[in-house]
């Protein structure tokens, strides 16, 4: 089976994995939040791994650094969901703290993907 270059790149491994933990994470939420704060964490998740994969297989660089940006956008995004769920009582103190060095390692990593993208031909 092919593998694509996106699948290579330990930033969308990363944000694959924080994504796969959410969605196990939030299946412990109330069911009231089904259309809330569930869709809205998942959703965010698969923003950012997918915005990886369809910015790197852009052809011209400022294309791939906009998709990194908006990866970047949604990652904030679920840092503000998880600190709400967390002061909700939803996360234990234990996974919110696993999903913020995960969010920390993903943000620092699309900074620098981004500024190594702009830069690279100048």
């Amino acid at each position: 089976m092919y593998i694509f270059s996106f699948e290579k790149l330990d930033i969308w491994i990363e944000s694959k994995s924080l994504t796969v933990l959410i969605y196990t994470l939030t299946q412990k939420f109330p069911e009231e939040e089904k259309f809330g704060l569930i869709s809205q964490l998942r959703r965010a998740t698969v923003s950012i791994c997918s915005n990886i994969a369809e910015g790197t297989s852009r052809i011209s660089d400022k294309d791939k650094a906009h998709f990194i940006s908006i990866s970047f956008s949604s990652t904030m995004e679920v840092l503000n969901q998880l600190i709400l769920s967390f002061e909700l009582n939803y996360l234990s103190e234990e996974d919110y703290i696993i999903c913020r060095k995960k969010i920390e390692s993903i943000s620092n990593k699309l900074n620098a993907l981004r500024k190594y993208i702009l830069t690279k031909n100048n």
